[in-house]
C-alpha cells in the first residue's frame, strides 16, 4: 500500500491535516507506535515520522511526503508548552512515554531539558535543522513531496491538488488544536481512523519496523 507520511514537527498542524485525510476518504493515523498501525493506515503523522522518515522512505519506496510549514511566531510559544509538559513524562526512566515516543523527541531535540525550551535560538534552531535536513533528504531522494502550511487560505485546496482529488471549493482546512490543546485527535469518531496503539500498548521499538 502507498503511504503518505507527514513529517513536520509537532505543533505545525498534523491533527488539522489527518483531520483533513479522514475526510477525504485514506485511513489515517496520528502518530503510530505499533506494527499494525503501519500497516493499516495510509497516512501517518508526527511520531515516529518527523524523527524516522528516512526509515520509512527506505520501506515504503513508492510514498509520498507532505512537510509543513509554519511561521516560527507561532510555533515557538506552542512547541514551548508542548515540551515543557512532556519534559517529565520523557525524562523518567519509570513509565512515562513509550520508548519510540522518547526516542523520537530525543533525536530531534537534541539536548532537550528545561533551560534549552526556555530558550527561543534553541527551539528555531531545531526547526531549522529538521526542514533543512528533512527536505534536503526528500530532494536528494528525489521523493515525491509537498510543502504544506496549513494556516494559509486554500491550504486544504493545495493539499487535494497534490493528491490529484476534488474538494469542495468552499471548504478550508480544520483548524485543531488551538490554544496549546493536544487531544482533538482522541476526541475524533470517524470509520477511517487508525488507532497508534493495540489497547494503549506500543510494540517494542527494536521491533517497530521489522515485518510482523
Amino acid at each position: 500500500m502507498e503511504k503518505i507520511f507527514i513529517t513536520g514537527l509537532p505543533r505545525t498542524g498534523t491533527t488539522s491535516v489527518c483531520a483533513a485525510f479522514l475526510e477525504l476518504g485514506f485511513k489515517t493515523a496520528h502518530t503510530a507506535y505499533t506494527r499494525e498501525t503501519f500497516s493499516q493506515a495510509q497516512v501517518i503523522a508526527d511520531t515516529p515520522v518527523f524523527n524516522d522518515y528516512e526509515t520509512l522512505a527506505a520501506l515504503y519506496p513508492n510514498s509520498r511526503f507532505i512537510y509543513l510549514d509554519r511561521a516560527m511566531s507561532s510555533w515557538v510559544p506552542s512547541i514551548r508548552r508542548l515540551l515543557t509538559r512532556m519534559l517529565p513524562r520523557l525524562e523518567t526512566q519509570q513509565g512515562g512515554f513509550n520508548d519510540t515516543l522518547k526516542r523520537c523527541y530525543f533525536g530531534t531535540f537534541e539536548h532537550l531539558s528545561k533551560d534549552s525550551i526556555a530558550s527561543d535560538q534553541y527551539l528555531i534552531d531545531i526547526y531549522q535543522k529538521h526542514r533543512k535536513d528533512c527536505l534536503g533528504f526528500l530532494e536528494r531522494k528525489q521523493q515525491t513531496y509537498l510543502m504544506l502550511d496549513v494556516a494559509q487560505p486554500g491550504s486544504l485546496q493545495t493539499l487535494a491538488d497534490f493528491l490529484g482529488m476534488q474538494t469542495d471549493l468552499a471548504s478550508t482546512m480544520p483548524n485543531l488544536n488551538q490554544g496549546g490543546k493536544v487531544t482533538a485527535w482522541k476526541q475524533i469518531d470517524h470509520p477511517l481512523k487508525v488507532e497508534s496503539t493495540r489497547n494503549g500498548k506500543a510494540d517494542r521499538d527494536s521491533l517497530l519496523y521489522s515485518p510482523s
